[in-house]
């Protein structure tokens, strides 16, 4: 059974960090790539940052860029997307997802992936 499962959201006040986990298990991790999500109340889901799995190449979408980061440990199969300076308009529920299509900024839609986790909720207070 594929399982993701995120873990580290919560309640941060502004300017502060974030650590989240997305733990993967019932498929070949190094065969996809791992994306981050969210989903602010009202608003359409969108692509945070991703990950492949196989060389650790990476995307990162413009409006976190230089405050999130994404990397993986293959061994643990989990992917971390750490952020930093955060805005009360990161708030929102952080999603991680699976695709088999390679992860790059061509396209990074969330119709690409194939299995999603149940989300955590990050809410950055002002």
């Amino acid at each position: 059974e594929v399982q993701l499962v995120e873990s580290g959201g919560g309640l941060v006040q502004a300017g502060g960090s974030l650590s989240l986990s997305c733990a993967a298990s019932g498929f070949t991790f190094g065969d996809y790539n791992i994306g981050w999500f969210r989903q602010a109340p009202g608003k359409e889901r969108e692509g945070v940052s991703c990950i492949n799995s196989s060389d650790g190449s990476t995307y990162i979408v413009d409006s976190v860029k230089g405050r999130f980061t994404i990397s993986s440990d293959n061994a643990k199969n989990t992917v971390y997307l750490q952020g930093t300076s955060l805005k009360p308009e990161d708030t929102a529920v952080y999603y991680c997802a699976a695709s088999v299509l390679w992860c790059s900024g061509g396209y990074f839609q969330a119709d690409e992936y194939d299995y999603w986790g149940q989300g955590t909720q990050v809410t950055v207070s002002s």
